[in-house]
Protein backbone atom coordinates (compact mmCIF):
# COMPACT_ATOMS: atom_id res chain seq x y z
CA UNK A 1 0.00 0.00 0.00
CA UNK A 2 1.30 3.47 -0.87
CA UNK A 3 1.66 6.40 2.08
CA UNK A 4 2.19 8.68 -1.02
CA UNK A 5 -0.12 11.66 -0.49
CA UNK A 6 -2.39 12.31 -2.99
CA UNK A 7 -2.26 15.74 -4.49
CA UNK A 8 -5.89 17.52 -5.56
CA UNK A 9 -6.69 16.94 -9.05
CA UNK A 10 -5.18 19.44 -11.64
CA UNK A 11 -8.30 19.23 -14.31
CA UNK A 12 -11.88 18.71 -13.75
CA UNK A 13 -14.56 18.27 -16.37
CA UNK A 14 -15.83 22.17 -17.51
CA UNK A 15 -18.85 23.12 -15.81
CA UNK A 16 -21.87 22.18 -17.68
CA UNK A 17 -24.50 24.67 -18.36
CA UNK A 18 -27.66 25.04 -16.83
CA UNK A 19 -30.97 24.65 -18.67
CA UNK A 20 -32.42 27.50 -20.37
CA UNK A 21 -35.08 29.01 -18.64
CA UNK A 22 -37.38 32.06 -19.05
CA UNK A 23 -36.22 35.05 -19.04
CA UNK A 24 -38.72 36.10 -16.08
CA UNK A 25 -37.18 33.40 -14.02
CA UNK A 26 -33.38 34.07 -15.39
CA UNK A 27 -30.48 33.00 -12.79
CA UNK A 28 -27.40 35.16 -12.31
CA UNK A 29 -24.96 32.45 -13.02
CA UNK A 30 -22.06 34.94 -12.12
CA UNK A 31 -22.46 33.97 -7.94
CA UNK A 32 -22.13 30.35 -9.22
CA UNK A 33 -18.71 29.88 -9.47
CA UNK A 34 -16.67 27.26 -11.75
CA UNK A 35 -14.39 24.84 -10.50
CA UNK A 36 -11.79 25.66 -11.45
CA UNK A 37 -12.02 29.11 -9.49
CA UNK A 38 -13.08 27.64 -5.91
CA UNK A 39 -9.87 25.30 -6.71
CA UNK A 40 -7.51 27.90 -7.56
CA UNK A 41 -9.05 30.48 -4.00
CA UNK A 42 -9.41 27.27 -1.65
CA UNK A 43 -6.10 26.49 0.68
CA UNK A 44 -4.92 22.68 -0.10
CA UNK A 45 -6.41 20.50 2.50
CA UNK A 46 -2.99 18.37 3.31
CA UNK A 47 -4.22 14.55 2.51
CA UNK A 48 -4.24 12.25 5.25
CA UNK A 49 -0.59 9.88 4.32
CA UNK A 50 -1.64 6.22 4.15
CA UNK A 51 -0.25 3.73 7.18
CA UNK A 52 2.61 0.98 6.37
CA UNK A 53 1.56 -2.48 6.18
CA UNK A 54 2.38 -3.64 9.56
CA UNK A 55 2.70 -0.42 11.62
CA UNK A 56 -0.71 0.66 11.61
CA UNK A 57 0.06 3.60 14.01
CA UNK A 58 3.29 5.00 11.68
CA UNK A 59 2.89 8.07 9.79
CA UNK A 60 5.57 7.52 7.53
CA UNK A 61 5.11 8.57 3.56
CA UNK A 62 6.36 6.17 1.09
CA UNK A 63 6.89 7.07 -2.66
CA UNK A 64 5.17 5.07 -5.24
CA UNK A 65 7.28 2.96 -7.48
CA UNK A 66 9.29 5.09 -10.39
CA UNK A 67 7.15 5.92 -13.39
CA UNK A 68 3.97 4.82 -11.73
CA UNK A 69 1.99 8.63 -11.10
CA UNK A 70 -0.96 8.18 -9.25
CA UNK A 71 -4.53 8.80 -10.66
CA UNK A 72 -6.36 12.03 -10.50
CA UNK A 73 -9.57 12.45 -8.02
CA UNK A 74 -12.21 14.14 -10.53
CA UNK A 75 -14.15 15.97 -8.58
CA UNK A 76 -18.02 16.19 -9.64
CA UNK A 77 -18.36 19.81 -11.02
CA UNK A 78 -21.51 21.70 -9.05
CA UNK A 79 -24.37 22.10 -10.43
CA UNK A 80 -26.76 25.15 -9.69
CA UNK A 81 -30.50 24.38 -10.53
CA UNK A 82 -33.07 27.62 -10.45
CA UNK A 83 -34.69 27.78 -7.58
CA UNK A 84 -38.82 26.72 -8.45
CA UNK A 85 -41.10 29.46 -8.10
CA UNK A 86 -42.69 29.00 -4.29
CA UNK A 87 -46.63 28.78 -4.79
CA UNK A 88 -48.30 31.01 -4.39
CA UNK A 89 -52.18 30.82 -2.26
CA UNK A 90 -54.89 32.48 -4.25
CA UNK A 91 -55.52 35.70 -2.61
CA UNK A 92 -58.68 38.31 -3.31
CA UNK A 93 -58.75 40.85 -6.30
CA UNK A 94 -58.10 43.07 -3.61
CA UNK A 95 -55.07 41.84 -2.24
CA UNK A 96 -52.77 40.44 -5.31
CA UNK A 97 -49.50 39.56 -5.43
CA UNK A 98 -47.32 41.13 -8.30
CA UNK A 99 -45.86 38.80 -10.37
CA UNK A 100 -41.53 38.07 -9.95
CA UNK A 101 -39.73 39.85 -12.47
CA UNK A 102 -35.96 40.05 -12.72
CA UNK A 103 -35.26 43.04 -11.19
CA UNK A 104 -37.01 41.36 -8.13
CA UNK A 105 -34.18 38.24 -8.39
CA UNK A 106 -31.72 40.47 -8.65
CA UNK A 107 -32.71 42.36 -5.62
CA UNK A 108 -32.05 39.05 -3.62
CA UNK A 109 -29.13 38.78 -1.02
CA UNK A 110 -26.28 36.75 -2.69
CA UNK A 111 -24.55 34.63 -0.16
CA UNK A 112 -21.74 35.55 1.51
CA UNK A 113 -18.24 34.50 0.31
CA UNK A 114 -16.05 31.61 2.48
CA UNK A 115 -12.78 33.36 3.97
CA UNK A 116 -9.82 31.25 2.69
CA UNK A 117 -8.31 29.13 4.69
CA UNK A 118 -5.14 30.86 6.97
CA UNK A 119 -1.42 29.73 5.42
CA UNK A 120 0.01 26.79 7.24
CA UNK A 121 3.59 27.89 9.28
CA UNK A 122 6.26 27.39 8.41
CA UNK A 123 8.74 24.42 10.23
CA UNK A 124 12.06 25.17 11.07
CA UNK A 125 12.65 21.84 11.20
CA UNK A 126 13.08 21.47 7.29
CA UNK A 127 16.43 22.40 7.50
CA UNK A 128 17.19 18.59 8.33
CA UNK A 129 16.22 17.38 5.27
CA UNK A 130 16.30 17.78 1.72
CA UNK A 131 14.58 17.13 -1.28
CA UNK A 132 16.55 14.80 -4.12
CA UNK A 133 16.04 15.41 -8.26
CA UNK A 134 13.48 13.48 -8.53
CA UNK A 135 11.05 14.47 -5.86
CA UNK A 136 11.90 12.02 -2.64
CA UNK A 137 12.45 13.47 0.77
CA UNK A 138 15.19 12.86 2.63
CA UNK A 139 15.97 13.70 6.36
CA UNK A 140 19.74 14.44 7.97
CA UNK A 141 20.50 11.96 11.00
CA UNK A 142 23.07 10.67 12.95
CA UNK A 143 23.72 7.99 10.72
CA UNK A 144 23.44 9.90 7.78
CA UNK A 145 20.65 10.34 5.02
CA UNK A 146 17.23 8.72 5.35
CA UNK A 147 14.31 8.76 2.42
CA UNK A 148 11.32 9.28 4.24
CA UNK A 149 8.72 9.35 1.16
CA UNK A 150 7.71 11.91 -1.35
CA UNK A 151 4.69 14.66 -2.55
CA UNK A 152 3.76 13.84 -5.91
CA UNK A 153 2.34 16.84 -7.46
CA UNK A 154 3.50 19.44 -4.60
CA UNK A 155 6.55 21.77 -5.11
CA UNK A 156 10.21 20.84 -3.11
CA UNK A 157 9.64 22.96 -0.45
CA UNK A 158 6.38 22.11 0.11
CA UNK A 159 7.04 18.33 0.68
CA UNK A 160 9.68 19.19 2.77
CA UNK A 161 7.81 21.44 5.15
CA UNK A 162 5.18 18.53 4.78
CA UNK A 163 7.62 16.21 6.77
CA UNK A 164 8.88 19.01 8.68
CA UNK A 165 5.64 19.48 10.48
CA UNK A 166 4.59 16.35 10.82
CA UNK A 167 8.25 15.95 12.87
CA UNK A 168 6.79 19.15 14.56
CA UNK A 169 3.38 17.06 15.50
CA UNK A 170 5.79 14.35 16.75
CA UNK A 171 8.12 16.39 18.92
CA UNK A 172 5.35 18.42 20.48
CA UNK A 173 3.53 14.95 21.68
CA UNK A 174 6.71 14.33 23.08
CA UNK A 175 7.11 17.23 24.89
CA UNK A 176 3.95 17.23 26.07
CA UNK A 177 4.92 14.03 27.79
CA UNK A 178 7.56 15.31 29.04
CA UNK A 179 5.55 18.31 30.92
CA UNK A 180 2.84 15.70 31.99
CA UNK A 181 5.92 14.13 33.44
CA UNK A 182 6.85 16.91 35.83
CA UNK A 183 2.78 16.84 37.43
CA UNK A 184 2.73 15.01 40.92
CA UNK A 185 -0.71 13.44 40.14
CA UNK A 186 0.54 12.35 37.12
CA UNK A 187 1.12 8.11 37.68
CA UNK A 188 4.58 7.16 36.24
CA UNK A 189 2.26 3.95 34.55
CA UNK A 190 0.29 6.28 32.71
CA UNK A 191 3.51 8.25 31.52
CA UNK A 192 5.28 4.99 30.78
CA UNK A 193 2.58 3.72 28.50
CA UNK A 194 2.56 7.18 26.68
CA UNK A 195 6.31 7.43 25.91
CA UNK A 196 6.20 3.76 24.52
CA UNK A 197 3.52 4.86 22.23
CA UNK A 198 5.63 7.66 21.44
CA UNK A 199 8.21 5.36 20.72
CA UNK A 200 6.77 3.30 18.79
CA UNK A 201 5.83 6.52 16.70
CA UNK A 202 9.25 7.91 16.51
CA UNK A 203 11.13 4.86 15.57
CA UNK A 204 11.57 4.89 12.06
CA UNK A 205 9.14 7.82 11.70
CA UNK A 206 8.91 9.15 7.93
CA UNK A 207 9.44 13.13 9.11
CA UNK A 208 11.78 15.74 8.84
CA UNK A 209 13.46 17.37 11.77
CA UNK A 210 16.04 16.91 14.80
CA UNK A 211 15.93 13.27 15.16
CA UNK A 212 18.97 13.73 17.97
CA UNK A 213 17.22 16.38 19.64
CA UNK A 214 13.74 14.08 19.65
CA UNK A 215 15.77 10.79 21.18
CA UNK A 216 17.07 13.27 23.86
CA UNK A 217 14.00 14.32 24.75
CA UNK A 218 12.55 10.81 24.61
CA UNK A 219 15.51 9.92 27.10
CA UNK A 220 14.86 12.53 29.26
CA UNK A 221 11.18 11.48 29.38
CA UNK A 222 12.55 7.78 30.45
CA UNK A 223 14.75 9.14 33.02
CA UNK A 224 11.84 10.93 34.45
CA UNK A 225 9.62 8.55 34.83
CA UNK A 226 12.23 6.04 35.78
CA UNK A 227 12.79 8.83 38.76
CA UNK A 228 8.68 8.98 39.13
CA UNK A 229 8.32 5.54 39.31
CA UNK A 230 10.97 5.01 41.92
CA UNK A 231 9.45 7.87 44.33
CA UNK A 232 6.16 6.24 43.69
CA UNK A 233 7.92 2.78 44.96
CA UNK A 234 9.53 4.45 48.16
CA UNK A 235 6.25 6.88 48.44
CA UNK A 236 3.99 3.24 48.76
CA UNK A 237 6.78 1.69 50.93
CA UNK A 238 6.30 4.70 53.31
CA UNK A 239 2.64 4.59 53.15
CA UNK A 240 2.90 0.25 53.51
CA UNK A 241 4.82 1.09 56.85
CA UNK A 242 2.46 3.56 57.92
CA UNK A 243 -0.58 1.30 57.44
CA UNK A 244 1.17 -1.52 59.24
CA UNK A 245 2.22 0.43 62.12
CA UNK A 246 -1.80 1.53 62.05
CA UNK A 247 -2.61 -2.03 62.05
CA UNK A 248 -0.12 -3.12 64.85
CA UNK A 249 -1.67 -0.49 67.19
CA UNK A 250 -5.22 -1.65 66.49
CA UNK A 251 -4.44 -5.30 67.23
CA UNK A 252 -2.20 -4.26 70.41
CA UNK A 253 -5.25 -2.30 71.74
CA UNK A 254 -7.29 -5.50 70.91
CA UNK A 255 -5.09 -7.34 72.57
CA UNK A 256 -4.27 -5.05 75.97
CA UNK A 257 -8.11 -5.42 75.86
CA UNK A 258 -9.32 -8.83 75.94
CA UNK A 259 -6.19 -9.55 78.33
CA UNK A 260 -7.78 -7.42 81.14
CA UNK A 261 -8.53 -9.46 84.18
CA UNK A 262 -12.29 -10.66 83.94
CA UNK A 263 -13.16 -9.18 87.26
CA UNK A 264 -11.92 -5.38 86.42
CA UNK A 265 -13.23 -5.17 82.60
CA UNK A 266 -15.48 -2.56 82.30
CA UNK A 267 -17.65 -4.68 80.03
CA UNK A 268 -19.74 -1.83 78.00
CA UNK A 269 -16.78 0.60 77.51
CA UNK A 270 -14.67 -2.11 76.09
CA UNK A 271 -17.38 -3.64 74.19
CA UNK A 272 -17.18 -0.47 72.38
CA UNK A 273 -13.80 0.17 72.24
CA UNK A 274 -13.69 -3.26 70.60
CA UNK A 275 -16.34 -2.74 68.18
CA UNK A 276 -14.43 0.83 67.43
CA UNK A 277 -11.27 -0.96 66.99
CA UNK A 278 -13.56 -2.98 64.11
CA UNK A 279 -14.51 -0.36 62.60
CA UNK A 280 -11.31 1.07 61.67
CA UNK A 281 -9.71 -1.90 60.82
CA UNK A 282 -12.08 -2.03 57.89
CA UNK A 283 -11.82 1.53 56.99
CA UNK A 284 -7.97 0.53 56.78
CA UNK A 285 -8.90 -1.96 54.43
CA UNK A 286 -11.05 -0.25 52.39
CA UNK A 287 -8.08 2.79 51.86
CA UNK A 288 -5.87 3.00 48.93
CA UNK A 289 -2.47 1.28 50.88
CA UNK A 290 -2.40 -2.77 50.72
CA UNK A 291 -0.46 -4.56 52.70
CA UNK A 292 1.28 -7.89 51.67
CA UNK A 293 -1.12 -10.28 52.06
CA UNK A 294 1.35 -12.38 54.47
CA UNK A 295 1.78 -9.32 56.92
CA UNK A 296 -2.17 -8.45 56.49
CA UNK A 297 -3.02 -12.75 57.21
CA UNK A 298 -0.69 -12.62 60.25
CA UNK A 299 -2.31 -9.15 62.24
CA UNK A 300 -5.20 -10.37 61.27
CA UNK A 301 -4.88 -13.52 63.09
CA UNK A 302 -3.72 -11.66 66.03
CA UNK A 303 -6.93 -9.21 65.71
CA UNK A 304 -9.19 -11.88 65.64
CA UNK A 305 -7.97 -13.98 68.17
CA UNK A 306 -8.26 -10.62 70.65
CA UNK A 307 -11.72 -10.56 69.38
CA UNK A 308 -12.84 -14.04 70.06
CA UNK A 309 -10.99 -13.98 73.12
CA UNK A 310 -12.82 -11.11 74.43
CA UNK A 311 -16.12 -12.35 72.96
CA UNK A 312 -15.29 -15.47 74.48
CA UNK A 313 -15.35 -13.73 78.07
CA UNK A 314 -17.90 -11.03 78.06
CA UNK A 315 -20.31 -14.73 76.67
CA UNK A 316 -19.03 -16.41 79.91
CA UNK A 317 -19.72 -13.42 82.37
CA UNK A 318 -22.84 -12.56 81.28
CA UNK A 319 -23.44 -16.02 81.83
CA UNK A 320 -22.43 -16.14 85.65
CA UNK A 321 -24.20 -12.94 86.31
CA UNK A 322 -27.64 -14.28 84.84
CA UNK A 323 -26.87 -17.24 87.03
CA UNK A 324 -26.13 -14.67 89.96
CA UNK A 325 -28.85 -12.65 89.21
CA UNK A 326 -31.23 -15.68 89.11
CA UNK A 327 -29.84 -16.41 92.87
CA UNK A 328 -29.92 -12.62 94.29
CA UNK A 329 -33.81 -12.73 93.10
CA UNK A 330 -34.81 -15.74 94.86
CA UNK A 331 -32.90 -14.49 98.32
CA UNK A 332 -34.38 -10.73 97.66
CA UNK A 333 -38.11 -12.25 97.18
CA UNK A 334 -37.49 -14.39 100.08
CA UNK A 335 -35.93 -11.34 102.38
CA UNK A 336 -39.47 -9.54 101.16
CA UNK A 337 -41.79 -12.34 102.07
CA UNK A 338 -40.16 -11.66 105.55
CA UNK A 339 -40.37 -8.12 105.45
CA UNK A 340 -43.82 -8.14 104.93
CA UNK A 341 -44.56 -10.50 107.70
CA UNK A 342 -42.77 -8.35 110.21
CA UNK A 343 -44.73 -5.08 108.94
CA UNK A 344 -48.00 -5.12 111.03
CA UNK A 345 -45.51 -6.39 114.33
CA UNK A 346 -46.25 -4.69 117.68
CA UNK A 347 -42.77 -5.83 119.45
CA UNK A 348 -41.32 -2.73 118.42
CA UNK A 349 -37.89 -3.96 119.74
CA UNK A 350 -37.96 -7.02 118.49
CA UNK A 351 -38.92 -6.04 115.07
CA UNK A 352 -36.59 -3.11 114.74
CA UNK A 353 -33.86 -5.86 115.09
CA UNK A 354 -35.39 -8.53 112.78
CA UNK A 355 -35.53 -5.46 110.32
CA UNK A 356 -31.75 -4.87 110.95
CA UNK A 357 -30.61 -8.34 109.70
CA UNK A 358 -33.13 -8.73 106.77
CA UNK A 359 -31.22 -5.63 105.86
CA UNK A 360 -27.70 -6.98 106.77
CA UNK A 361 -29.13 -9.94 104.75
CA UNK A 362 -30.45 -8.01 101.69
CA UNK A 363 -26.68 -6.08 100.89
CA UNK A 364 -25.32 -9.67 100.94
CA UNK A 365 -27.70 -11.59 98.69
CA UNK A 366 -26.05 -9.64 95.91
CA UNK A 367 -27.74 -8.05 92.72
CA UNK A 368 -30.15 -9.29 90.59
CA UNK A 369 -31.88 -7.39 86.89
CA UNK A 370 -32.15 -3.40 87.31
CA UNK A 371 -36.00 -3.54 87.00
CA UNK A 372 -36.04 -6.73 89.18
CA UNK A 373 -33.92 -5.42 91.72
CA UNK A 374 -36.09 -2.24 91.56
CA UNK A 375 -38.95 -3.39 91.80
CA UNK A 376 -38.20 -5.59 94.78
CA UNK A 377 -36.40 -3.19 96.89
CA UNK A 378 -39.59 -1.15 96.81
CA UNK A 379 -41.65 -3.68 97.98
CA UNK A 380 -38.97 -4.48 100.92
CA UNK A 381 -38.67 -0.49 101.63
CA UNK A 382 -42.66 -0.54 101.96
CA UNK A 383 -42.73 -2.75 104.41
CA UNK A 384 -39.93 -1.46 106.29
CA UNK A 385 -41.29 1.63 105.99
CA UNK A 386 -44.76 0.48 107.41
CA UNK A 387 -43.39 -0.94 110.81
CA UNK A 388 -40.98 2.12 111.30
CA UNK A 389 -43.86 4.32 110.42
CA UNK A 390 -46.09 3.18 113.17
CA UNK A 391 -42.82 2.44 115.37
CA UNK A 392 -42.58 6.43 115.47
CA UNK A 393 -45.86 7.49 115.93
CA UNK A 394 -45.67 5.19 119.38
CA UNK A 395 -42.40 6.26 120.54
CA UNK A 396 -43.71 10.08 120.04
CA UNK A 397 -46.90 9.82 122.49
CA UNK A 398 -44.53 8.09 124.55
CA UNK A 399 -41.74 10.96 124.68
CA UNK A 400 -44.63 13.27 124.91
CA UNK A 401 -44.93 11.48 128.55
CA UNK A 402 -41.65 10.84 129.32
CA UNK A 403 -40.79 14.68 129.31
CA UNK A 404 -41.65 15.54 132.83
CA UNK A 405 -39.30 12.63 133.64
CA UNK A 406 -36.30 14.43 131.89
CA UNK A 407 -36.70 17.64 133.70
CA UNK A 408 -36.51 15.52 137.02
CA UNK A 409 -33.09 13.31 135.81
CA UNK A 410 -31.64 16.85 134.35
CA UNK A 411 -32.22 17.84 137.94
CA UNK A 412 -30.69 15.03 139.45
CA UNK A 413 -27.09 15.43 136.78
CA UNK A 414 -27.15 19.18 137.92
CA UNK A 415 -27.06 17.74 142.08
CA UNK A 416 -24.38 15.02 140.92
CA UNK A 417 -22.58 17.84 138.89
CA UNK A 418 -21.70 19.62 142.33
CA UNK A 419 -19.72 16.45 144.18
CA UNK A 420 -16.96 17.50 142.48
CA UNK A 421 -14.00 18.01 142.77
CA UNK A 422 -14.68 15.73 146.24
CA UNK A 423 -13.07 16.95 148.91
CA UNK A 424 -14.84 14.03 151.66
CA UNK A 425 -15.00 10.85 149.51
CA UNK A 426 -17.71 9.11 152.14
CA UNK A 427 -19.89 12.22 152.02
CA UNK A 428 -19.36 12.30 148.29
CA UNK A 429 -20.44 8.42 148.03
CA UNK A 430 -23.55 8.50 150.22
CA UNK A 431 -24.69 11.68 147.99
CA UNK A 432 -24.51 9.75 145.19
CA UNK A 433 -26.24 7.01 146.21
CA UNK A 434 -29.40 9.12 147.34
CA UNK A 435 -28.81 10.55 143.62
CA UNK A 436 -28.92 7.04 142.10
CA UNK A 437 -32.31 6.07 144.05
CA UNK A 438 -33.79 8.71 142.97
CA UNK A 439 -32.89 8.46 139.23
CA UNK A 440 -34.52 5.05 138.91
CA UNK A 441 -37.86 6.37 140.50
CA UNK A 442 -38.13 8.85 137.70
CA UNK A 443 -38.40 6.67 134.92
CA UNK A 444 -37.71 6.94 131.44
CA UNK A 445 -36.79 10.01 129.59
CA UNK A 446 -37.40 10.45 125.40
CA UNK A 447 -35.55 8.37 123.11
CA UNK A 448 -33.42 11.15 122.16
CA UNK A 449 -31.95 12.35 125.65
CA UNK A 450 -31.42 9.35 127.10
CA UNK A 451 -27.73 9.25 125.83
CA UNK A 452 -26.87 12.51 126.90
CA UNK A 453 -28.39 12.31 130.38
CA UNK A 454 -27.15 8.79 131.00
CA UNK A 455 -23.16 9.52 129.79
CA UNK A 456 -23.79 12.58 132.30
CA UNK A 457 -24.12 10.34 135.60
CA UNK A 458 -21.42 7.62 134.16
CA UNK A 459 -18.64 10.62 134.33
CA UNK A 460 -19.69 11.26 137.74
CA UNK A 461 -20.25 7.96 138.61
CA UNK A 462 -16.38 6.84 137.35
CA UNK A 463 -14.70 9.96 139.02
CA UNK A 464 -15.71 8.53 142.31
CA UNK A 465 -14.88 5.19 141.54
CA UNK A 466 -11.65 6.65 140.64
CA UNK A 467 -11.02 8.20 144.26
CA UNK A 468 -12.25 5.54 146.24
CA UNK A 469 -9.24 3.29 144.27
CA UNK A 470 -6.40 5.86 145.01
CA UNK A 471 -7.62 6.03 148.20
CA UNK A 472 -7.11 2.44 148.60
CA UNK A 473 -3.91 2.26 146.98
CA UNK A 474 -2.41 4.90 149.55
CA UNK A 475 -4.13 2.49 152.63
CA UNK A 476 -2.82 -1.36 151.01
CA UNK A 477 -0.11 -2.20 153.64
CA UNK A 478 1.71 -5.12 151.21
CA UNK A 479 1.82 -1.76 148.52
CA UNK A 480 3.94 0.25 151.48
CA UNK A 481 5.93 -2.09 153.05
CA UNK A 482 7.30 -3.04 149.38
CA UNK A 483 7.54 1.32 148.81
CA UNK A 484 9.48 1.11 152.46
CA UNK A 485 11.79 -1.71 151.46
CA UNK A 486 12.67 -0.09 148.44
CA UNK A 487 13.59 3.14 149.97
CA UNK A 488 15.51 1.44 152.37
CA UNK A 489 17.32 -0.02 149.32
CA UNK A 490 18.03 2.76 147.13
CA UNK A 491 19.51 4.86 150.51
CA UNK A 492 21.83 2.29 151.11
CA UNK A 493 23.03 2.06 147.46
CA UNK A 494 23.71 5.48 147.45
CA UNK A 495 25.50 5.22 150.69
CA UNK A 496 27.75 2.96 149.37
CA UNK A 497 28.59 4.40 146.15
CA UNK A 498 29.53 7.75 147.54
CA UNK A 499 32.05 6.24 149.89
CA UNK A 500 33.56 4.37 146.53
CA UNK A 501 33.50 7.84 145.05
CA UNK A 502 35.47 9.55 147.48
CA UNK A 503 38.09 6.65 147.62
CA UNK A 504 38.23 6.81 143.85
CA UNK A 505 38.72 10.98 144.22
CA UNK A 506 41.64 10.27 146.41
CA UNK A 507 43.57 7.63 144.20
CA UNK A 508 43.48 9.97 141.08
CA UNK A 509 41.15 7.70 139.27
CA UNK A 510 39.45 9.56 137.04
CA UNK A 511 37.97 6.73 134.69
CA UNK A 512 35.99 5.14 137.77
CA UNK A 513 35.17 8.60 139.08
CA UNK A 514 33.68 9.24 136.25
CA UNK A 515 31.55 5.58 135.86
CA UNK A 516 30.86 5.91 139.94
CA UNK A 517 29.36 9.52 139.14
CA UNK A 518 26.86 8.53 136.90
CA UNK A 519 26.06 5.46 138.82
CA UNK A 520 25.16 7.62 141.90
CA UNK A 521 22.73 10.23 139.88
CA UNK A 522 20.78 7.53 138.52
CA UNK A 523 20.63 5.76 142.14
CA UNK A 524 19.98 9.27 143.65
CA UNK A 525 16.89 9.55 141.13
CA UNK A 526 15.47 6.53 142.07
CA UNK A 527 15.78 7.21 145.54
CA UNK A 528 13.47 10.98 144.91
CA UNK A 529 10.50 9.10 143.09
CA UNK A 530 10.98 6.16 146.31
CA UNK A 531 10.60 8.47 148.93
CA UNK A 532 7.59 10.47 146.88
CA UNK A 533 5.71 7.18 147.02
CA UNK A 534 6.20 6.77 150.38
CA UNK A 535 4.75 10.25 151.20
CA UNK A 536 1.65 9.56 148.98
CA UNK A 537 1.18 6.24 151.95
CA UNK A 538 2.30 8.91 155.29
CA UNK A 539 -0.70 11.19 153.69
Amino acid sequence: MSDTPTPPAADADPQPTAPAADAEFAVDQSSVAAPEERLANSEPVEPEPKPVAGDMEAVAEVSEPEGVEPEPVAEVAEVVEPAAPEPVAEQPASHAVPMPSPAMFAARPKPAATPAAPALPRSDSARFGRVGEDGTVYVTGAEGERAVGSYPGATADEALQYFARKYDELFATADLLHQRAVVPEVASKDLADGLKAVREHAAGANVVGDLAALDALLTSIETEVAAKREAETQARQQAKAEAMTVREALVVEAERIAAQPPERVQWKSSGEAMRALLDQWKDQQRGRVRLDKEAEAALWQRFSRARNSFDKARRAHFADLEATRSSARAAKERLVKEAEALAASKDWAATAGAFKRLMDQWRQAGRASRSEDDALWERFKAAQDSFFAAKDAVVAAEDAEFRANLEVKLGLLAEAERLLPITNLDAAKAALRTIQDKWEHAGKVPRADIDRTEKGLRRIEGAIRDAEEKKWRRTNPEVASRAHSLATQLEASVEKLEKQLAAAESAGNTKQVADLTAKLAAQRSWLEQARGGLAEFSG
